[in-house]
């Protein structure tokens, strides 16, 4: 009976040291999934209870606990008693634990399992529906960048062969304004409801597009397309010192502090540059003041509107259309297409005709898309993404139309860009 005793003692101790470090673990486990199975853990605490003391040598069964006051303290624990630990050893139950029974040859041995291997449930759903929205929005981000660089691609060789800013600026927002028509008269994209405020609101926006697209195009027939987006991204300061200056807003110190690489390095930029245009030049510079405008007027005068992005861009065009058709006419004229056209053709051959088409479908393609971001993510995001499609356009120019570029040329183009994102961060 002694060696049964000091035997019992010695399983209890060493028992109670397995459930100690068990305790840790399952604390945890209770805190994460917030325990459940309570209408069922004092059947189980006492189930428990019962098979370890028949199994240990116990000839009388441990006192039952009353079940409502096991409810009333989280999270549950179990007690054994131990004569050589007087201190109480807690167990964390979030699933009921078996214990296996003893064996004849190994008295000190013990083994405890769960009955559920499972891992905590996760919220299925939750999770699903937010990895589909970062695929999403990295769809987004990746059709945007690379419709805007084959974009940049084709109006350049277009320009290079057909320097017809002016139609080619016409013929971009034409074919959007074709495409976003066709899809509301077959029902592919819901047609917006519009009255005549809207209109109102967005003539000023669609005034200040129209000079910012023309102004670009012009810059880049004249100078290369790295260039040219160099330039503009210098389109905060612009931003900045209108807002200060015409609209009285003040900004954070480290807002004025980012427009300092920003201006150095499109200075640096355009003193390097080796095929610098004078027309190219302030084509960017008028362009980056255009977009300032629009934005500003996009804000004053869109709140309230509920146009999704999509339809918001596609009115933007066809306003904006209406407004650049007159003014193409009677800058360059039909007289100077035809001739121009019949130039290209024998020059390049019918694929001529495939440029010009590639670049007025994927100009209204990428804008539309990146309407479309500006939905589903925070201005933040979207400034980042906007400036990695800046560095994009440049490198991807760079390569296809072997641009050369001198080493502090390049420096210049970095130093603007981390100004741009410094700025972005900076502004939010």
């Amino acid at each position: 009976e002694q060696d049964l005793s000091r035997s019992n003692t010695l399983i209890l101790f060493l028992l109670n040291k397995v459930l100690r470090q068990l305790s840790v673990l399952y604390s945890f486990y209770f805190n994460s999934t917030k325990s459940f199975f309570f209408s069922n853990i004092p059947a189980m605490v006492l189930a428990a209870k019962q098979t370890l003391s028949a199994k240990i040598g116990f000839s009388a069964p441990l006192p039952r606990r009353n079940p409502s006051s096991s409810l009333q303290r989280l999270p549950l624990s179990l007690s054994f008693p131990s004569p050589a630990l007087p201190k109480r050893t807690v167990l964390t139950l979030s699933k009921p634990l078996h214990l296996s029974s003893l064996r004849a040859k190994s008295p000190v041995r013990r083994s405890a399992y769960e009955a559920d291997k499972s891992e905590p449930p996760q919220p299925i759903d939750d999770t699903k529906s937010e990895a589909a929205k970062k695929l999403k929005i990295g769809v987004y981000f990746a059709t945007w960048w690379a419709l805007n660089v084959v974009f940049n691609i084709y109006n350049k060789k277009v320009l290079n062969a057909y320097p017809y800013p002016w139609l080619t600026s016409t013929l971009s927002l034409a074919a959007g304004s074709l495409m976003m028509l066709i899809s509301w008269a077959v029902g592919i994209v819901e047609t917006p409801k519009t009255d005549f405020d809207f209109w109102k609101t967005l003539f000023p926006v669609a005034v200040a597009h129209t000079i910012g697209h023309v102004a670009a195009t012009v810059s880049m027939s004249k100078v290369a397309v790295s260039f040219t987006h160099i330039i503009k991204s210098g389109e905060p300061a612009f931003s900045v010192l209108v807002s200060r200056f015409l609209l009285g807003e003040t900004f954070p110190s480290s807002v004025y502090l980012s427009l300092i690489p920003i201006i150095g390095g499109c200075a640096l930029s355009a003193l390097t540059e080796l095929n610098f245009n004078m027309i190219g030049f302030m084509g960017a510079m008028i362009s980056n003041l255009a977009f300032v405008f629009r934005n500003i007027f996009s804000k004053k005068g869109m709140k309230g509107k509920s146009v999704s992005g999509m339809n918001y861009y596609a009115c933007l065009s066809m306003l904006s259309l209406l407004i650049l058709t007159p003014f193409a006419f009677a800058v360059e004229g039909p007289q100077m297409w035809i001739d121009g056209w019949q130039k290209a053709l024998s020059d390049i051959g019918p694929q001529f005709v495939w440029w010009v088409a590639a670049q007025s479908v994927f100009y209204h393609l990428y804008n539309q898309v990146s309407y479309m971001s500006l939905d589903q993510i925070s201005p933040l995001t979207f400034s980042v993404g906007n400036t990695m499609k800046r560095i994009s356009v440049i490198v991807s120019s760079i390569i296809i139309f072997r641009t050369p570029v001198q080493p502090v040329n390049a420096l210049g183009a970095a130093i603007a860009i981390l100004g741009t994102f410094l700025y972005s961060q900076a502004k939010l």
